[in-house]
């Protein structure tokens, strides 16, 4: 940890400005608090930095061109349930900032030999699956943490579109569930340009993509439970969560509407279908005011990231096969490009799944 600890502090300091003397002395106070108590706590300022810094160490994101953006919620001080439920409510909220999505991370306390805080969600806004004699209602990468929500005494309306509750547990105590408060919650209700029909599907999306299951490093120091968010690309919402076969699965329904032929695959209604999607998202957002970006401008975005860093000596590492769009790769800069996929420090990682 301590060599962890140095290599941080060098990278933070010297971005930030600091002087040697300060740099100095902080690695000395650090060095010795690892020593006596075999860990360290972070100020403000390098806990702000250094989530800042694992954004745009993060190889899987388009978005790092605003990773100085980044609002950082300092947590770190609560200890309850009541406490932990109503930061991650008011995160949604502020995040949310009636349409215009601020970047927003809150972060809790680091695990420590004594626990850890872990939220159970993928995300703090995400759709109930359940599973019927007809078929998976909602969403079925939901499925397992609707499952435990219901065994907990949660009670879904069994729609599509129902919103899962927080579930988290502190150190060794018992999880605990909280519903979400609907006042907090922004869902765009889709249709398209130009069919009227699309209307009918009655689909929705929640406007804030609030990633809360990973873990964040700063300098050796682990924040299990550090929710984070940007905006969506409308790809995510348009060619994954409804597109994938394995989720709502809504291309076949899409092509059917617009009257493609789905026998062949040479009609290329997969194709059409899907396009049409996307188009749908766009619009709806745009039409509500919610930030929401194309996968085109994304892309132009990330040039314009990669040139800054080129400008301060750093190389942008990345993960070529997320960084590419799910709709037209090779129309984007992108998908000719290639990046070292090297996870550097601070960054978000994987962790277990804690009911699998």
């Amino acid at each position: 940890m301590i060599k962890q600890a140095e290599q941080f502090l060098e990278q933070c300091y010297k971005e930030l400005g600091k002087t040697e003397a300060e740099l100095r002395a902080r690695t000395e106070a650090v060095t010795q608090e690892i020593a006596e108590t075999g860990s360290y706590t972070h100020t403000y300022e390098e806990l702000e930095y250094g989530a800042k810094m694992a954004w745009r160490n993060s190889n899987r994101c388009i978005g790092r061109l605003f990773w100085n953006r980044l609002e950082v919620k300092d947590q770190r001080h609560l200890g309850t349930e009541e406490e932990v439920a109503g930061a991650l409510q008011e995160h949604i909220h502020e995040a949310t900032n009636g349409g215009r999505i601020q970047s927003t991370i809150s972060i809790f306390k680091p695990k420590t030999d004594d626990g850890e805080v872990k939220i159970w969600n993928h995300q703090l806004l995400r759709y109930a699956g359940y599973e019927t004699d007809e078929g998976i209602i909602g969403d079925p990468d939901s499925v397992a943490l609707t499952k435990k929500a219901l065994d907990m005494g949660w009670e879904g309306a069994g729609t599509p579109f129902d919103i899962l509750p927080h579930i988290f547990h502190i150190d060794d105590r018992e999880p605990v569930w909280y519903d979400v408060p609907e006042d907090i919650i922004l869902e765009i209700p889709l249709r398209h340009p130009e069919y009227e029909w699309f209307r009918e599907l009655n689909l929705r999306w929640y406007a804030v993509p609030i990633i809360s299951d990973m873990r964040l490093e700063i300098g050796g120091v682990d924040y299990t439970c550090a929710p984070f968010n940007g905006w969506y690309m409308e790809t995510e919402i348009g060619a994954r969560n409804f597109a994938d076969d394995f989720r709502y699965n809504l291309l076949p329904v899409v092509a059917e509407k617009m009257g493609l032929d789905t026998n062949r695959n040479s009609s290329l209604w997969k194709d059409r279908a899907l396009l049409e999607l996307n188009q749908a998202v766009l619009y709806s957002f745009q039409q509500d005011g919610v930030s929401l970006v194309d996968h085109h401008t994304a892309a132009w975005q990330f040039q314009v990231f990669q040139r800054n860093e080129h400008k301060q000596n750093r190389q942008v590492t990345g993960d070529w096969t997320w960084l590419n769009p799910p709709v037209s790769p090779a129309t984007t800069p992108i998908f000719h490009q290639s990046f070292e996929d090297r996870m550097d420090s601070p960054n978000y990682f994987y962790q277990k799944c804690p009911f699998s």
